[in-house]
């Protein structure tokens, strides 16, 4: 991490030269254009001071930026195929356990099932890309075709099969993450 430049950055949005952050931080010009230039490195009381003026702490300064990808592509999606289930999972946004929502692109080849999930709190909608899948949920069973889509709470056991002849490939969410 460039601590100079985050400093510099964060001392520009605020409005203020590198004389006032000086002067509020009790350091010198001098230190402060050595410090964004990362030509020397403060204390942590110092560096603790001129965030503090600065109007942040060492938690927010030093935690993860923010992923602020919006849009995902093939290459960013990870793949686990299942063979021996006939079932493919693409998690088509990474690291999307941490979010509201999980996505998911499920491929589920001829005769094949997914395994049973047990109830867990949070719902689940899926909507049918290509193929036709049967939903089932507890006991009961539902068809589900191209082009229509499913949402049901997640209060009981349920799976999804492929009882077509063809692959079927499903959008699958659930709420929170749980894939």
């Amino acid at each position: 991490m460039e601590i100079g430049k985050k400093i510099r950055e964060l001392r520009m949005w605020k409005g203020l030269t590198q004389e006032e952050l000086a002067d509020r931080s009790e350091l010198s010009k001098g230190f402060i254009s050595q410090l964004e230039n990362d030509v020397t490195s403060p204390s942590i009381a110092t560096l603790v001071d001129v965030l503090t003026c600065l109007g942040t702490d060492l938690k927010t300064f030093f935690g993860e930026e923010q992923d602020n990808q919006v849009v995902f592509c093939e290459e960013d999606y990870f793949v686990k195929t299942a063979e021996a289930q006939g079932n493919e999972i693409a998690w088509i946004v990474p690291n999307a356990q941490k979010n509201r929502m999980e996505p998911i692109r499920l491929t589920l080849q001829s005769g094949a099932c997914t395994e049973i999930d047990s109830p867990h709190e949070g719902e689940e909608f899926g909507y049918v890309l290509s193929g036709r899948i049967l939903l089932h949920l507890g006991d009961e069973c539902h068809k589900v075709k191209k082009g229509e889509s499913f949402y049901y709470p997640a209060s009981c056991n349920h799976y999804l099969e492929n009882p077509g002849k063809t692959p079927a490939i499903i959008l699958w969410v659930s709420s929170p993450p749980y894939f």
